[in-house]
């Protein structure tokens, strides 16, 4: 027997939760699945954090159940982006996701090619965000504009003068805000050769 998660939601106080879980308790009993756990928000949609949820996926990421039974699917996620990452990482932690209104169940051949298009759709996304991030550095560079950190410069002779004083690797350090590895490759580059020591 399959242990199943219900996850509702409703986005204020005068809407019933009992509807959604009425209907997926009998979905649940028709698909002989053992309901381990229930999640509930009441909370709109569009809020990023969800208590209810994200107990849910922190007790997925635990095995604690194999399917998420919801009631449809704009009770899971606030925006197709968000529902894309939900679907996703059920998907890599091989949990089921069965949605009642819709009828996506990822269970069954359909389903799984669902979530084949759907991260499909995910990854076209992802590569398009890259690829426009790709095309403003381009521009940026073109347009003669600075990219990434700006280049450390160095007081190299200050560096070797704290040395020479006694400082410690890691006062030199803190006092030019620069790494003991840096001060290190500093003083390295200004020792004296074997040569010059003899002379």
């Amino acid at each position: 027997m399959k242990r199943a998660a219900v996850y509702t939601r409703v986005s204020s106080l005068d809407q019933h939760l009992e509807t959604q879980s009425l209907d997926l308790h009998q979905m649940a009993v028709q698909r002989g699945y053992e309901i381990v756990q229930e999640y509930t928000d009441r909370i709109s949609g569009a809020k990023a954090k969800r208590p209810g949820l994200d107990r849910m996926m922190a007790d997925a990421r635990c095995g604690r159940f194999d399917v998420v039974l919801v009631w449809a699917s704009d009770r899971i996620a606030r925006s197709v982006k968000h529902f894309l990452e939900v679907l996703d990482e059920l998907s890599r932690l091989n949990i089921e996701y069965v949605s009642f209104r819709e009828q996506i169940d990822t269970g069954g051949p359909l389903g799984r090619a669902i979530v084949v298009i759907i991260g499909a759709v995910a990854e076209l996304e992802r590569n398009l965000i890259v690829e426009r991030v790709r095309a403003g550095m381009r521009r940026a560079r073109l347009e003669g504009r600075h990219i990434g950190r700006n280049p450390l410069t160095l007081d190299d002779e200050a560096i070797r003068q704290d040395r020479c004083q006694g400082q410690s690797l890691r006062q030199i350090a803190k006092g030019h805000r620069i790494s003991a590895a840096t001060v290190q490759r500093v003083l390295r580059r200004h020792a004296p050769t074997s040569q010059e020591q003899v002379a």
